[in-house]
């Protein structure tokens, strides 16, 4: 139907400040798109690849799609660091919109990703470089989530109805 433009090189800073911009304000599709194009042009862009994943997880309470989608993006990182980081972001977002969405017996499922986003952060901790504490802020983050949330506990090893579609 359209034959989508193609981005300058010289456009693609500018791009991906309106990305970031556009996901600051809840736009998680302008700068998924964005992010799109960027890739396009400059398919092994980090900052885009990173700005799309992230954009991605904006959606997953309203668009559970989305989580494969984001996956999806890992394997496309250069950096061990980046992947395993990511991953736990991935899970970590799962996990939150799992909680906001509130639903009965959901709290094992919120409990099991985050416990797997813990997982990738530790991972990501011991990769990480000098003065980057990013992991360990986010391993607290979901402490915290799991010990401020009664509900959120281990299951018992039945097996749950999903809460989300992957």
């Amino acid at each position: 139907m359209f034959t989508l433009k193609h981005l300058s090189r010289d456009g693609i800073e500018a791009a991906l400040e309106k990305a970031e911009r556009y996901r600051l304000l809840n736009e998680p599709w302008e700068a998924e798109s964005i992010c799109a194009d960027v890739l396009v042009t400059d398919p092994e862009n980090r900052r885009a690849l990173i700005t799309m994943l992230l954009s991605l997880t904006d959606r997953f309470e309203r668009q559970p799609g989305a989580v494969a989608t984001a996956r999806g993006l890992l394997p496309r990182l250069e950096r061990e660091y980046d992947r395993r980081y990511y991953e736990g972001i991935i899970h970590e977002r799962r996990g939150k919109a799992a909680l906001m969405q509130n639903l009965p017996g959901g709290g094992p499922m919120v409990h099991d990703a985050l416990q797997q986003a813990m997982t990738c952060y530790e991972a990501a901790e011991r990769l990480r470089p000098p003065g980057n504490d990013d992991a360990i802020l986010r391993w607290n983050t979901c402490a915290r989530l799991i010990m401020a949330h009664e509900h959120v506990q281990p299951g018992t090893g039945e097996r749950a109805v999903p809460v989300m579609l992957e």
